[in-house]
Parts: structure tokens; sequence; C-alpha cells
């Protein structure tokens, strides 16, 4: 087993960061996985601050104005459209390159059965 020789990074997160992201998962179509990948932490650390959030153990400091979640759903929502339209223009890419070896291929064959009968 290597020995380390600098200390981990552990990241901390603050109480109002832990219950704006649990906050997140109680919105309507929206899930787990999606917010924690959005915010980049593991699903299972979120889960484990919903166990926390509803055992009273992270509570949002009341003092400060929480943004609107409406808006965090929206971007969500918008980031969701943006990767199926991503994986739609990817598919199209992939397909477009696949036409254009076909066409070359069709096209080198056209070239060398002209080849064949001018030689004859």
């Amino acid at each position: 087993m290597p020995k380390y020789t600098q200390l981990r990074k552990t990241w901390q997160y603050s109480n109002e960061f832990k219950a704006k992201a649990v906050q997140l998962t109680y919105l309507d179509d929206v899930k787990v996985k999606d917010v924690a990948a959005t915010l980049d932490i593991h699903p299972f650390m979120l889960s484990r601050w919903r166990k926390e959030f509803r055992e009273g153990k992270i509570v949002a400091d009341k003092r400060k104005k929480v943004t609107s979640l409406t808006n965090e759903k929206k971007e969500m929502d918008r980031l969701k459209m943006l990767e199926k339209e991503n994986a739609r223009l990817k598919q199209e890419n992939d397909l477009l390159k696949k036409w254009q070896r076909y066409l070359a291929e069709q096209h080198q064959k056209d070239l060398d059965s002209s080849r064949d009968t001018d030689e004859s």
C-alpha cells in the first residue's frame, strides 16, 4: 500500500449548501442523482444529507434569504435539455461521417471500375 506524503483534501460544505441541495431534491420531477451530478457531489452523500435534514441535524439559516428554488429547477431543466440536444447532435454527426465514408468508398469503386473498362 502506498504511503501518502500529503494529506488528502476533504471538502467541507456549509449547512446552507447542504440544506439548499436537499431542498432541490424535494422539487417535482427532480432526481437525487441529477442534483448530485449538477452539484458535483456523490449521490450517497446527498442521500445522507437528506436523512440528516429529516432528523433536524441540518437546518438552513433562517436569517439569510434563500434564493428561489424555481430558478434552480429551471437551470437543471435547461441543462437536461442541452444534454439531450448534445447527444442528438453527436448521433447526427456520426451518421454524417458514416455517410461521407460510404460516398468515398462508392467514388473509389467507380474510379476502379472505370480504370478496369479503360484497360480492356
